[in-house]
């Protein structure tokens, strides 16, 4: 089982960039492939970013492509989610999930865990 925990998030203006992190417990940290969604009020979870394993495959949602970097550290039991350029479509809360998929995977039916979300709000 695996548990997370997410970090980072705030108040940025438009165009500022946002480190978030997402903690895991356990030592398997490394079994499992790594996303981000995020959640806006009023409407569905919504994909943003999966990294593999290994870390050596990402994928990212059109919207997000170019502006954010998905990446781990799977000796730290970390993941984490640069935000640059962002804008205010950006705002919402922002959750990490653990999917033990083997390769990347944008459904977030097939995560099994997830953390309690953060809160990003960007400003125009």
């Amino acid at each position: 089982q695996v548990q997370l925990v997410e970090s980072g998030g705030g108040l940025v203006q438009a165009g500022g960039s946002l480190s978030l992190a997402c903690a895991a417990s356990g030592r398997s940290f490394s079994t499992y492939a790594m996303g981000w969604f995020r959640q806006a009020p009023g409407k569905e979870r919504e994909f943003v970013a999966a990294i593999t394993r290994s870390g050596s495959s990402t994928y990212y949602a059109d919207s997000v492509k170019g502006r954010f970097t998905i990446s781990r550290d799977n000796a730290k039991n970390t993941a984490y989610l640069q935000m640059n350029s962002v804008k205010p479509d950006d705002t919402a809360v922002y959750y990490c999930g653990a999917s033990g998929s083997i390769g990347l995977t944008t459904n977030p039916d097939k995560y099994a865990y997830w953390g309690q979300g953060t809160q990003v709000t960007v400003s125009s």
